[in-house]
């Protein structure tokens, strides 16, 4: 194992546009479906909660940078195949993680489509189908062009929800405030919370983006996945308080900001539904732009079939609306992290064959691996768990 690896990717990309996407993948249906789940347990355990999520999250993007940075930038599939399983079995078990990274991609996606359909129509009064339409042939045309296009369109849409969010918040704060939640409910809310700040926290598919962005540089790639986690936190942190005391005990499963836009009323709601659609938009482009690659990569099809595959099934499922918006990012985060237990080990088998650790030392020792699976776990158990 050298320390300067090939990688081979489609576009370079930036340091901003490698944060860009790292922010844009967890500011979603997950960072909006917090404060629903926080309106439902103490404002003081979701501090902890975040303190603790950020700090796990962060040693599990580090762990998955470093193993995709050993097979030379390849998402999740490939680096199982290459890592994880052996054997007869080995091509069975393959096609069997695509399928299941395949679904959880499909349940996420469909999620940012529905919450977006509900923007839309809180906004304009669109029917849900027609949001749904318009929604999707605006977002997947991004992603139709390619990766530099999704990194530049990160990149200026985490500038501009900065500036809406800081709107947004001074809005806030000069309407009538109500309490933050301070009665305890039950454990069941808080794992739920957990659960979902977990995912809301979660861009593991996109750090493979990075590794290729970047050419390996592995001072870039543990720089963008800090940085890029760390702003998450402000976000969820800023909306999941400011809906709180906006929107008070008034906040539904239809998407944190639209409940907050509804309330505030006048101008400032066109506000929150913008920045509701970038915080959707950011995480579709993210989250079909590591499924067209992940589909490639498994096929050797054409770049634009694989784009269609990985988009347009989102958009029919989306169509037959199973879930509430909230339903579909807690669904999602169910596969997405069990999913992470099986990277845990095949990261512990791909650090024991490089020989040594090029991105996360200490941190990607034995103790940690196991915390990072104990946490998968606790957040698998909370995504099935029904809120009271």
């Amino acid at each position: 194992m050298t320390e300067n690896l090939e990688i081979k990717s489609e576009a370079k990309l930036s340091f901003l546009e490698c944060t860009s996407i790292i922010v844009g993948h967890g500011v979603g249906s997950g960072i909006l479906a917090v404060p629903f789940l926080a309106s439902r347990n103490n404002w003081w355990d979701f501090l902890w909660i975040v303190a603790l999520v950020y700090f796990i999250n962060l040693v599990m993007h580090l762990m998955i940078a470093e193993l995709s940075l050993n097979n030379k930038g390849a998402q999740f599939v490939k680096c199982f195949e290459n890592e994880l399983f052996t054997g007869k079995s080995k091509k069975a078990a393959t096609w069997t993680a695509f399928a299941f990274l395949g679904f959880s991609v499909l349940c996420n996606v469909t999620s940012f489509i529905s919450g977006s359909a509900a923007v839309l129509n809180s906004w304009f009064g669109l029917p849900s189908w027609a949001g749904m339409l318009v929604y999707y042939v605006f977002a997947a045309s991004v992603v139709f062009v390619g990766m530099k296009l999704v990194g530049i369109c990160e990149k200026y849409c985490m500038f501009g929800m900065v500036l809406v969010i800081g709107i947004l918040f001074a809005a806030t704060l000069r309407s009538p405030l109500s309490k933050l939640p301070s009665g305890f409910s039950v454990s069941s809310n808080l794992m739920a919370l957990y659960s979902t700040v977990s995912f809301s926290l979660s861009a593991v598919m996109s750090v493979p983006q990075v590794v290729k962005g970047v050419g390996g540089d592995r001072k870039k790639i543990s720089g963008a996945v800090a940085l890029g986690t760390g702003i998450n936190v402000v976000l969820i942190l800023i909306v999941t308080f400011m809906t709180l005391i906006g929107a008070g005990t008034n906040i539904s499963q239809n998407g944190a900001l639209v409940d907050l836009s509804a309330h505030l009323g006048g101008w400032v709601s066109i506000v929150g539904y913008i920045f509701s659609l970038l915080a959707l938009s950011t995480s579709f482009w993210a989250n079909t732009l590591n499924m067209r690659d992940i589909i490639g990569e498994q096929t050797g099809w054409n770049v634009k079939l694989c784009w269609l595959l990985a988009s347009l099934p989102c958009l029919i499922f989306a169509m037959f609306g199973f879930q509430s918006f909230v339903g579909f990012a807690r669904l999602a985060g169910v596969i997405q992290v069990l999913t992470g237990i099986g990277i845990i080990v095949a990261y512990n088998r791909s650090r024991r064959k490089a020989g040594k650790s090029l991105i996360c030392g200490k941190l990607g020792t034995l103790p940690f691996q196991l915390i990072v699976i104990i946490s998968s776990l606790i957040s698998t158990i909370g995504s099935v768990i029904k809120v009271k």
